[in-house]
């Protein structure tokens, strides 16, 4: 008895004794973690019990210390049974003792090992999902691992499949594993699934075997990866093959049936992703193949599962839509460029979160620069450092941070725009040739291993030569940004001018980096770069014979900076009119003054980017526009080349008290393959015609129209009580509250849909309506948010009070309140 007492002691705390704590005394500390075992090898064999939603599961763990002598294997396992473990010896079995507790298996070895001396235990397990207590946050908004979507088949469900997610720990709630991001293994998985089912994994499909009415599959994957990346996926699906890349690697897409016409315009770039990635980062693509699989009821947007990316439903778009644009093209490129920065090298620790995240934020702007061109590239970095800047709270987090309360915080707009953002400033400062150079060397170095922000800064410094800890110290491990306020004068006795730049943020907080200063006269621009000092003020003079028409801070957005910079319309009608950057051109229409500078949007309408015409043209909408001023309108209404403009312009239209006379441009605009135009023609026609939008919702087919062309709708769609309809507006309308200050109108007919679709006797639209909300579940919400929330489900509930009192409406009752009491 004593002896097994004391076995039992040494389990519970070999490996801890000495273990590092997650504070240094003086504040939270989260260490990367120690590595006691190396992981080698993973083999599993799975399969899958639907009615319960787990999974059985058979584990051959390939292990050995990674440099202490040890004699203990310590593995997180989330919320399974375990059935069995033992040492394997070329198929015979000894077993060993252990003890599981808290979703920690602690395995005790029959020897102490030694550095690199491997040994392989074998685990009989059940996964239970279901049972995963860890809860998520508003990026990833579950964490149990293992998903069955429809597991019951239901004829009303979506298609019945299976999927993994493993970022950031998931993955040992499917097998007991390291589940670290510092540990990396190969793998091999032999699934068991109905023989209709088609599945996906890591690596490459080595053969299949059927047994009556179930079929195994035996995927393996030859090189090391993290945890965190392992992937399973089946159903019955649709595999769509892509042109293998160079010939060799093969590219697949896997989709639901009706989707398979276009999967290839959905995905269709990623050869030439491939190619340009591989070129670009000086490394060829690394893995065996590329897959990409669109899941339903994704935990997050994408996953840069190696090899076997999967994606969230909101990749389906229709053709109209992709007539339009691909939405999801950004994050395609995002993913596919994980499998170097994430896959090939990975963070050691998820405080180094950003030499995954922030690299494949950046990856979005370089594709779309190669592939659409720089305009289209600023506005998409504009667009992401904008977002970052609008959260007050992530101006105090350091990009490297090793204080976050739990992992999944560091998945934020902190680690991917702003991380990104800073990349693009490195990328200038060295220029391109260094920084590319550098990265080249930080992935040979680094490869099938882990990394962190100061391997990435030394592989840049052995390229350039340059120090970089002054940019590192300031943008990698310090927060915030700079707030610069402009101070411009010229002196005609001197023929001088002098720009002042002041920092107005904290004195801590002071930068120091290169700024542009473009100075226009007779239209031409000659570019100054300065060097501003980490200080609150600092002048610089520059001669020139004369008063300059425009001085130009930070042209093309390159630093990361709030800008205070006031200009009067006349030069912001110049800027838009004469500078060549983007983010000089749509900062002259996003500066003006309400109700100012009419001119400068009318001047926009001819800029070469479809973009800057689109915004000004969203502009215009708060101007009395005369007739000459509408025909300009029109034109682009119907001869703009670019679809997303065209609608632009209808909206336009549509709200102008002109609008009726524009009702054939309408009709004819319902006869254009585009999602957005017809979006805003129905919109149009909806204000003008409400019979008439009646009499065409009432020919539709309610799966031909999406949310997009339905929300213009919606108070239609409430008069004549067109029930077909809510099930795609539903987890729409109960945002209403949020648009009442930039959309009334729409949130009017939105709040009016969405109390009709309450008085129903429903229960599938209260369950579309908890789907919708789940976000706001997982999350403390500011108390403006909250409220707003607990009062569009209390007018719920009212609208059901008013029904009979059956068991149904009681039950759907019930159903509100419990969202109710989640949302904190």
């Amino acid at each position: 008895m004593k002896k097994i007492l004391l076995l039992v002691l040494s389990i519970l705390t070999t490996g801890y004794l000495f273990a590092q704590t997650d504070t240094s005394g003086r504040s939270l500390y989260r260490a990367t973690p120690e590595k006691k075992t190396a992981l080698k090898h993973t083999k599993l064999r799975v399969d899958f019990n639907f009615a319960n939603q787990t999974m059985s599961g058979e584990e051959w763990l390939t292990a050995a210390p990674f440099f202490y002598p040890s004699d203990s294997l310590i593995l997180d396992a989330k919320a399974m049974l375990i059935h069995k473990v033992a040492l394997d010896q070329q198929g015979k079995q000894q077993p060993l003792p252990y003890h599981y507790k808290n979703d920690v298996l602690r395995i005790k070895l029959p020897k102490t090992y030694q550095k690199g001396e491997t040994y392989t235990v074998y685990i009989k397990y059940t996964a239970q999902p279901e049972k995963v207590t860890e809860k998520g946050n508003l990026a990833i908004t579950d964490t149990k691992g293992l998903y069955f979507i429809n597991p019951q088949n239901n004829p009303e469900g979506p298609m019945r499949q299976i999927w993994t997610q493993g970022e950031s720990e998931s993955s040992s709630c499917w097998f007991p594993t390291i589940d670290k991001p510092n540990q990396k293994t190969t793998q091999e998985i032999e699934m068991t699934v109905p023989d209709s089912f088609v599945t996906l994994s890591n690596g490459l499909l080595k053969n299949s075997q059927k047994k009556g009415n179930l079929r195994t599959d035996h995927w393996v994957m030859d090189k090391p990866h993290a945890p965190y990346l392992f992937f399973m996926a089946a159903g019955e699906f649709t595999i769509v093959k892509d042109t293998p890349w160079r010939g060799k690697v093969p590219v697949e897409y896997y989709v639901e049936k009706e989707y398979e016409p276009l999967a290839k315009r959905i995905f269709g770039h990623t050869s030439q992703m491939l190619t340009f990635f591989s070129e670009r980062f000086g490394y060829d693509y690394p893995w065996a193949k590329y897959a990409q699989i669109i899941v339903r009821d994704f935990v997050s947007g994408a996953m840069e599962n190696t090899t076997a990316v999967s994606h969230a439903e909101s990749a389906y778009q229709g053709a109209d839509a992709l007539n339009d644009q691909n939405y999801w093209e950004p994050i395609i490129a995002h993913e596919l460029a994980h499998h170097w920065f994430g896959d090939l090298v990975t963070t050691e620790s998820w405080a180094n979160l950003t030499v995954n995240e922030s690299f494949a934020n950046y990856s979005e702007y370089l594709w779309i620069a190669h592939k659409y061109g720089k305009d289209a590239a600023d506005y998409h970095l504009s667009n992401n450092t904008l977002q970052y800047q609008h959260r007050d709270d992530d101006f105090v987090k350091d990009l490297v941070r090793f204080g976050y309360e739990v992992r999944d915080d560091m998945f934020d707009l902190v680690s991917y725009n702003k991380g990104g953002a800073i990349l693009h400033m490195l990328r200038r400062y060295l220029g391109d040739d260094a920084f590319f150079q550098g990265i080249t060397d930080y992935l040979k170095t680094n490869e099938y291993g882990t990394g962190e922000a100061h391997q990435l800064r030394l592989s840049l410094e052995k390229i350039s030569g340059k120090d970089l800890s002054w940019f590192f110290n300031q943008w990698y491990f310090s927060h915030g940004n700079p707030t610069v306020k402009v101070e411009k004068q010229y002196d005609a006795y001197k023929k001088q001018l002098s720009v002042r730049i002041l920092q107005t943020q904290d004195e801590k907080l002071y930068f120091q980096f290169p700024l542009d200063i473009d100075i226009y006269q007779e239209n031409k621009a000659t570019r100054h770069t300065v060097w501003v000092k980490a200080r609150g003020e600092n002048t610089f003079n520059f001669p020139i014979s004369k008063a300059p028409d425009l001085v130009n801070i930070n042209p093309e957005g390159v630093i990361l900076m709030e800008e205070q910079d006031p200009k009067t319309v006349k030069e912001y009608l110049y800027q838009v009119q004469h500078a060549p950057d983007l983010k000089s051109r749509m900062q002259a229409i996003t500066a003006l003054g309400e109700s100012e500078g009419k001119e400068v949007l009318l001047a926009a309408l001819h800029d070469p980017y479809f973009k800057v015409r689109n915004a000004a043209l969203e502009r215009l909408s708060d101007y009395p526009l005369s007739r000459k001023e509408l025909a300009q309108v029109k034109k682009l209404a119907t001869s703009d080349p670019e679809n997303l403009t065209k609608s632009a312009a209808i909206w336009l239209l549509a709200g102008s008290k002109e609008n009726k006379h524009y009702a054939s441009l309408y009709e004819k605009a319902l006869n254009i393959p585009s999602g957005a135009v017809k979006n805003a023609a129905l919109n149009a026609i909806a204000r003008t015609n409400p019979k008439q939008a009646k009499n065409f919702l009432e020919k539709a087919n309610p799966k031909d129209l999406d949310i997009d062309e339905l929300s213009s709708l919606a108070g239609v769609i409430a008069d004549n009580q067109m029930q077909q309809y809510l099930p795609t507006l539903m987890p729409y309308l109960v945002n209403y509250p949020f648009l009442e200050e930039d959309n009334p109108e729409i949130a009017t007919d939105f709040k009016k849909a969405y109390l009709w679709a309450m008085s129903l006797d429903n229960k599938a639209l209260v369950e579309l309506m908890q789907k919708a909300l789940k976000d706001f579940t997982q999350e403390e919400n500011g108390e403006k948010v909250k409220h707003a929330l607990w009062k569009v489900i209390d007018l719920g509930i009212d609208q059901k009070k008013k029904l009979p009192d059956t068991a149904a409406i009681k039950e759907q009752i019930q159903m509100l309140e419990e969202l109710k009491s989640k949302i904190k």
